[in-house]
């Protein structure tokens, strides 16, 4: 055989076979596994409740008189976890106006030991 001859490019033609019935549609997955994933999946997506999710507001947009301070610990303490990360906009319900000083407040703060990096001094 030359080069490439006999190479059909993909799947080959048995693997291509085991996924479908005699009739050309798509086989289902009747094995216990895919069985019990199938469940599974089922039960998840029944478990799931859509309820009313409430609207984050921005504090530092609806309290005009909080101030984003490097040398204010006790506020900045509200947008880090016990870990000493930032917490995000999307959970903190920060605008990212105010979300860009208070990382940078935040940092500030890390740098002058008033917050530590990590969650062991918090």
């Amino acid at each position: 055989m030359g080069e490439g001859a006999g190479y059909s490019g993909g799947m080959r033609d048995r693997d291509r076979d085991r996924d479908y019935d005699r009739d050309g549609d798509r086989r289902i997955d009747t094995s216990v596994k895919g069985r019990l994933r199938a469940r599974a999946r089922k039960k998840a997506r029944k478990g799931k409740k859509k309820g009313f999710v409430r609207r984050k507001v921005c504090r530092f947009c609806a309290d005009s008189t909080l101030k984003i301070d490097y040398k204010d610990p006790k506020t900045l303490r509200l947008f880090i976890t016990e870990t000493g990360k930032i917490i995000p906009r999307r959970i903190s319900g920060n605008c990212a106006k105010h979300q860009r000083p208070l990382a940078l407040a935040i940092k500030r703060s890390r740098h002058l030991a008033m917050l530590p990096f990590t969650g062991t001094g918090l």
